[in-house]
Protein backbone atom coordinates (compact mmCIF):
# COMPACT_ATOMS: atom_id res chain seq x y z
CA UNK A 1 0.00 0.00 0.00
CA UNK A 2 0.81 3.35 -1.00
CA UNK A 3 0.42 6.63 2.01
CA UNK A 4 -0.08 9.60 0.11
CA UNK A 5 -0.20 13.34 1.67
CA UNK A 6 -1.62 16.77 0.94
CA UNK A 7 1.13 18.21 0.24
CA UNK A 8 1.55 15.54 -3.02
CA UNK A 9 -2.22 15.79 -3.99
CA UNK A 10 -3.06 17.93 -7.19
CA UNK A 11 -6.38 19.12 -9.02
CA UNK A 12 -6.30 20.26 -12.70
CA UNK A 13 -8.86 20.83 -15.70
CA UNK A 14 -8.82 17.06 -17.00
CA UNK A 15 -11.71 16.26 -14.52
CA UNK A 16 -14.61 14.10 -15.95
CA UNK A 17 -17.91 15.14 -16.74
CA UNK A 18 -18.79 12.03 -13.61
CA UNK A 19 -16.41 14.34 -11.25
CA UNK A 20 -12.93 14.49 -10.20
CA UNK A 21 -10.47 11.92 -9.10
CA UNK A 22 -8.52 12.14 -6.54
CA UNK A 23 -4.83 12.44 -7.63
CA UNK A 24 -1.53 12.63 -6.53
CA UNK A 25 2.20 13.14 -7.66
CA UNK A 26 5.18 12.10 -5.58
CA UNK A 27 8.28 11.80 -6.78
CA UNK A 28 7.88 11.13 -10.24
CA UNK A 29 5.26 8.98 -10.42
CA UNK A 30 0.82 9.68 -10.38
CA UNK A 31 -1.47 8.03 -8.44
CA UNK A 32 -5.26 8.27 -8.81
CA UNK A 33 -7.66 6.81 -6.69
CA UNK A 34 -11.01 5.03 -8.06
CA UNK A 35 -14.24 7.25 -7.88
CA UNK A 36 -17.22 5.77 -9.58
CA UNK A 37 -15.93 2.33 -9.55
CA UNK A 38 -12.60 0.34 -11.10
CA UNK A 39 -11.26 2.63 -12.96
CA UNK A 40 -7.72 2.04 -11.98
CA UNK A 41 -8.18 -1.64 -13.40
CA UNK A 42 -9.70 -0.20 -16.40
CA UNK A 43 -6.34 1.51 -17.19
CA UNK A 44 -4.04 -0.88 -15.96
CA UNK A 45 -5.82 -3.64 -18.34
CA UNK A 46 -6.20 -1.34 -21.50
CA UNK A 47 -2.50 -0.06 -21.11
CA UNK A 48 -1.36 -3.66 -20.80
CA UNK A 49 -3.10 -4.37 -24.07
CA UNK A 50 -1.72 -1.50 -25.90
CA UNK A 51 1.99 -3.21 -25.20
CA UNK A 52 -0.07 -5.75 -27.98
CA UNK A 53 -0.93 -3.27 -30.50
CA UNK A 54 1.00 -1.36 -33.43
CA UNK A 55 1.28 1.37 -30.89
CA UNK A 56 4.68 2.84 -30.17
CA UNK A 57 5.75 2.35 -25.72
CA UNK A 58 6.24 6.39 -26.30
CA UNK A 59 2.70 6.72 -27.62
CA UNK A 60 0.83 5.48 -24.37
CA UNK A 61 0.78 6.15 -20.57
CA UNK A 62 1.34 2.19 -18.77
CA UNK A 63 -0.60 1.78 -15.70
CA UNK A 64 -0.47 -0.68 -12.91
CA UNK A 65 -3.24 -1.32 -10.26
CA UNK A 66 -2.37 0.17 -6.62
CA UNK A 67 -3.91 0.24 -3.06
CA UNK A 68 -3.40 4.03 -1.53
CA UNK A 69 -3.52 4.86 1.68
CA UNK A 70 -4.71 8.96 2.26
CA UNK A 71 -6.06 10.63 5.65
CA UNK A 72 -6.65 7.64 7.14
CA UNK A 73 -9.20 6.14 3.82
CA UNK A 74 -7.85 3.26 2.13
CA UNK A 75 -8.73 3.66 -1.92
CA UNK A 76 -7.95 1.10 -4.92
CA UNK A 77 -6.59 2.88 -7.95
CA UNK A 78 -3.50 3.29 -10.54
CA UNK A 79 -0.38 4.56 -10.65
CA UNK A 80 2.04 5.76 -13.35
CA UNK A 81 5.54 7.07 -14.14
CA UNK A 82 5.40 11.02 -15.73
CA UNK A 83 5.68 10.94 -19.37
CA UNK A 84 7.02 14.85 -19.04
CA UNK A 85 10.49 15.40 -19.81
CA UNK A 86 12.22 18.36 -18.26
CA UNK A 87 10.78 21.80 -19.00
CA UNK A 88 7.89 20.01 -20.46
CA UNK A 89 4.40 20.01 -19.26
CA UNK A 90 0.83 18.92 -21.09
CA UNK A 91 -1.77 21.29 -21.85
CA UNK A 92 -5.03 20.07 -22.60
CA UNK A 93 -6.72 21.30 -25.77
CA UNK A 94 -9.98 22.83 -24.00
CA UNK A 95 -6.91 25.28 -22.57
CA UNK A 96 -4.67 25.37 -25.03
CA UNK A 97 -7.77 27.15 -27.32
CA UNK A 98 -8.92 29.00 -24.39
CA UNK A 99 -5.36 30.59 -23.87
CA UNK A 100 -5.16 31.36 -27.80
CA UNK A 101 -8.66 32.21 -28.94
CA UNK A 102 -10.66 33.03 -25.67
CA UNK A 103 -13.50 30.85 -26.03
CA UNK A 104 -14.13 27.37 -25.08
CA UNK A 105 -12.85 24.46 -27.60
CA UNK A 106 -15.73 22.38 -26.94
CA UNK A 107 -18.67 25.02 -26.71
CA UNK A 108 -16.88 25.96 -30.52
CA UNK A 109 -16.88 22.33 -31.78
CA UNK A 110 -20.60 21.95 -30.59
CA UNK A 111 -21.98 25.16 -32.50
CA UNK A 112 -21.31 23.15 -35.61
CA UNK A 113 -24.08 20.86 -37.45
CA UNK A 114 -22.25 18.68 -38.92
CA UNK A 115 -20.02 15.70 -36.93
CA UNK A 116 -17.47 15.30 -39.79
CA UNK A 117 -16.74 18.91 -39.58
CA UNK A 118 -16.55 18.87 -36.06
CA UNK A 119 -13.52 17.20 -36.09
CA UNK A 120 -11.51 18.65 -38.66
CA UNK A 121 -12.55 21.70 -36.69
CA UNK A 122 -10.79 20.43 -33.72
CA UNK A 123 -7.64 19.30 -36.00
CA UNK A 124 -7.13 22.17 -38.30
CA UNK A 125 -7.21 24.37 -34.68
CA UNK A 126 -4.73 22.06 -32.87
CA UNK A 127 -2.45 21.47 -35.76
CA UNK A 128 -2.57 25.76 -36.61
CA UNK A 129 -2.01 26.92 -32.72
CA UNK A 130 0.94 24.26 -32.30
CA UNK A 131 2.19 23.30 -35.67
CA UNK A 132 1.40 19.67 -35.46
CA UNK A 133 1.45 17.96 -38.67
CA UNK A 134 -0.64 14.69 -38.50
CA UNK A 135 -2.88 15.43 -35.39
CA UNK A 136 -5.45 13.64 -37.58
CA UNK A 137 -3.43 10.45 -37.16
CA UNK A 138 -3.50 11.13 -33.60
CA UNK A 139 -7.23 11.46 -33.59
CA UNK A 140 -7.48 8.27 -35.66
CA UNK A 141 -5.71 6.38 -33.13
CA UNK A 142 -7.23 8.01 -30.08
CA UNK A 143 -11.32 7.69 -31.13
CA UNK A 144 -10.23 3.74 -32.24
CA UNK A 145 -9.42 3.09 -28.63
CA UNK A 146 -12.31 4.58 -27.29
CA UNK A 147 -14.59 2.67 -29.75
CA UNK A 148 -12.89 -0.31 -28.92
CA UNK A 149 -12.84 -0.02 -25.01
CA UNK A 150 -15.84 2.19 -24.62
CA UNK A 151 -14.08 5.35 -23.33
CA UNK A 152 -17.44 7.84 -22.79
CA UNK A 153 -15.23 10.30 -20.94
CA UNK A 154 -12.72 11.61 -24.14
CA UNK A 155 -13.86 15.65 -24.02
CA UNK A 156 -11.85 18.56 -24.66
CA UNK A 157 -10.64 18.58 -20.64
CA UNK A 158 -8.21 15.33 -21.84
CA UNK A 159 -7.19 15.51 -24.90
CA UNK A 160 -3.95 16.74 -24.62
CA UNK A 161 -0.60 18.02 -26.05
CA UNK A 162 2.85 18.65 -24.78
CA UNK A 163 4.61 22.15 -24.38
CA UNK A 164 7.88 23.25 -23.42
CA UNK A 165 8.80 26.45 -22.30
CA UNK A 166 9.88 27.61 -25.85
CA UNK A 167 6.52 27.37 -27.59
CA UNK A 168 7.20 24.23 -29.31
CA UNK A 169 4.79 21.67 -29.04
CA UNK A 170 4.86 17.57 -29.21
CA UNK A 171 1.98 14.91 -28.84
CA UNK A 172 1.08 13.56 -25.87
CA UNK A 173 1.35 9.85 -24.69
CA UNK A 174 -2.54 8.24 -24.78
CA UNK A 175 -3.56 8.55 -21.12
CA UNK A 176 -7.21 8.39 -19.07
CA UNK A 177 -8.93 5.64 -20.08
CA UNK A 178 -10.30 5.01 -16.75
CA UNK A 179 -14.00 5.56 -18.14
CA UNK A 180 -14.01 2.90 -20.59
CA UNK A 181 -14.91 -1.09 -19.51
CA UNK A 182 -18.06 -0.35 -17.46
CA UNK A 183 -16.22 1.47 -14.94
CA UNK A 184 -19.01 3.42 -12.86
CA UNK A 185 -20.47 0.77 -11.23
CA UNK A 186 -21.99 3.43 -8.81
CA UNK A 187 -24.11 5.40 -10.96
CA UNK A 188 -24.61 3.63 -14.73
CA UNK A 189 -23.36 0.50 -15.30
CA UNK A 190 -24.54 -1.52 -11.68
CA UNK A 191 -22.79 -4.92 -11.60
CA UNK A 192 -25.84 -6.51 -11.28
CA UNK A 193 -27.51 -5.46 -14.75
CA UNK A 194 -26.45 -7.76 -17.63
CA UNK A 195 -22.89 -6.55 -19.55
CA UNK A 196 -23.91 -6.83 -22.85
CA UNK A 197 -27.53 -5.01 -22.59
CA UNK A 198 -25.23 -2.02 -20.49
CA UNK A 199 -22.60 -1.80 -23.89
CA UNK A 200 -25.16 -1.02 -26.07
CA UNK A 201 -26.03 2.00 -23.96
CA UNK A 202 -23.01 3.78 -23.71
CA UNK A 203 -22.09 7.00 -25.84
CA UNK A 204 -19.51 9.00 -26.66
CA UNK A 205 -18.73 12.49 -26.12
CA UNK A 206 -16.11 13.75 -28.33
CA UNK A 207 -17.87 14.92 -31.40
CA UNK A 208 -21.39 12.93 -30.93
CA UNK A 209 -22.71 10.16 -29.22
CA UNK A 210 -21.89 6.96 -31.68
CA UNK A 211 -18.24 5.49 -31.27
CA UNK A 212 -19.26 4.03 -34.82
CA UNK A 213 -19.94 7.39 -36.39
CA UNK A 214 -16.81 9.05 -34.88
CA UNK A 215 -14.58 6.54 -35.85
CA UNK A 216 -15.51 5.62 -39.27
CA UNK A 217 -15.30 9.45 -39.93
CA UNK A 218 -11.41 9.57 -38.55
CA UNK A 219 -10.97 6.78 -40.84
CA UNK A 220 -11.90 8.07 -43.48
CA UNK A 221 -10.71 11.27 -43.24
CA UNK A 222 -7.25 10.14 -41.94
CA UNK A 223 -6.73 6.74 -42.46
CA UNK A 224 -6.88 3.40 -39.43
CA UNK A 225 -3.51 3.21 -37.78
CA UNK A 226 -4.32 0.60 -34.94
CA UNK A 227 -4.20 -2.98 -35.18
CA UNK A 228 -3.99 -5.64 -31.95
CA UNK A 229 -2.61 -8.96 -31.66
CA UNK A 230 -3.53 -10.28 -28.07
CA UNK A 231 -5.88 -12.86 -27.74
CA UNK A 232 -8.14 -13.70 -24.55
CA UNK A 233 -5.44 -15.65 -23.14
CA UNK A 234 -3.47 -12.68 -22.86
CA UNK A 235 -6.36 -11.14 -21.56
CA UNK A 236 -6.78 -14.11 -19.13
CA UNK A 237 -3.30 -13.34 -17.91
CA UNK A 238 -3.61 -9.85 -17.40
CA UNK A 239 -6.37 -10.19 -15.05
CA UNK A 240 -5.37 -12.96 -13.14
CA UNK A 241 -1.51 -11.36 -12.60
CA UNK A 242 -3.63 -8.05 -11.22
CA UNK A 243 -4.06 -8.74 -7.50
CA UNK A 244 -7.00 -6.10 -6.03
CA UNK A 245 -9.79 -6.82 -7.76
CA UNK A 246 -12.66 -8.87 -7.60
CA UNK A 247 -13.08 -12.01 -9.36
CA UNK A 248 -16.58 -10.68 -10.72
CA UNK A 249 -15.29 -7.44 -12.10
CA UNK A 250 -12.68 -8.96 -13.78
CA UNK A 251 -14.87 -11.34 -15.15
CA UNK A 252 -16.86 -8.39 -16.70
CA UNK A 253 -14.37 -7.28 -18.30
CA UNK A 254 -13.31 -9.93 -19.79
CA UNK A 255 -16.22 -10.27 -20.99
CA UNK A 256 -16.89 -6.80 -23.07
CA UNK A 257 -13.16 -6.77 -24.73
CA UNK A 258 -14.11 -10.01 -25.55
CA UNK A 259 -17.42 -8.92 -27.51
CA UNK A 260 -15.70 -5.99 -28.45
CA UNK A 261 -12.95 -8.59 -30.41
CA UNK A 262 -15.88 -9.35 -32.04
CA UNK A 263 -17.09 -6.65 -33.12
CA UNK A 264 -14.44 -4.81 -34.27
CA UNK A 265 -12.35 -8.42 -35.91
CA UNK A 266 -11.04 -5.97 -38.62
CA UNK A 267 -8.69 -4.58 -35.92
CA UNK A 268 -6.85 -8.23 -35.55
Amino acid sequence: MVELFEQEIKTNDRQSSKGNQLKWFSRDTWYKADYTGYEGLAEYIISNLLQYSTLDKKEYVLYETEELSYKYQHYLGCRSKSCLEIGWQMITLERLFQNYCGESLNKSIYSIREHKKRIEFLVEQTERITGLKEFGIYMSKLLTLDAFFLNEDRHTHNIAVLMDGSGNYDYCPIFDNGAALLSDITMDYLLCVETEQLMSGVKAKTFCQSFEEQLDIVESLYGQYIHFTFDNSIISALLKNERYYSEEIKTRIKDIIIMQKRKYSFLF
